[in-house]
């Protein structure tokens, strides 16, 4: 089983963000929307930059909209924006493990060991794919084969998770089942249907 890891097991809260965009006038999102810009984060994605260098560029480019001052702020708690895992989710995974391998594959940053230490999760799973280690991102198809070799079992066999479309419509290409994660129910009836070994 391939798992993606942000918005299926980890969930941000970006309160905090919000309520600064208010403050300074600015439409609720706008700081995501420049943030996960492909230009503001594949670089972290890659591992090119860290997730303090992220913030500075998304502040930089917010310049202008507020003031320098306030763009650092929201920049900062875009990147620092507090997060936990969905425990149902968790739980179910560690079931599927008694069965199957099980591989994070996530597009994150290089701060993700640390991440996953501090949602309690970093034996979750037999393996981790992390854009940012291996130089590549969801949803090329390399990714996908690393984590395939990684649970050492062919493409085919493989079940792909993962809350973006374009990330799953990647995997099926590959000859992968996917599912398109909205909530706990998305899990438990593939899971259920899976062959183990």
């Amino acid at each position: 089983m391939l798992c993606d890891l942000d918005n299926v097991i980890r969930f941000y809260d970006t309160t905090h963000l919000a309520d600064l965009e208010r403050a300074v006038g600015l439409p609720e999102g706008t700081t995501m929307d420049v943030g996960y810009s492909p230009e503001t984060d594949l670089p972290l994605l890659l591992g090119r930059i860290t997730p303090d260098e992220w913030a500075t560029t998304i502040a930089a480019r917010l310049t202008g909209r507020v003031t320098e001052p306030q763009a650092r702020e929201l920049g900062r708690a875009l990147a620092a924006a507090p997060f936990r895992a969905d425990e149902a989710v968790v739980a179910l995974l560690r079931r599927a493990r008694e069965r199957m391998p099980l591989v994070l594959v996530t597009n994150a940053s290089v701060q993700l060991e640390e991440d996953l230490a501090l949602l309690g999760i970093d034996d979750l799973a037999d393996h981790v794919v992390s854009s940012a280690r291996e130089g590549v991102a969801k949803p090329d198809r390399a990714i996908y084969e690393t984590a395939a070799a990684r649970a050492g079992v062919p493409v085919e066999r493989c079940l792909f998770v993962d809350d973006r479309q374009e990330n799953v419509d990647a995997a099926v290409a590959l000859g992968m089942t996917g599912v398109l994660y909205r909530g706990l129910a998305d899990l438990s009836g593939p899971l259920s249907a899976l062959p183990t070994g």
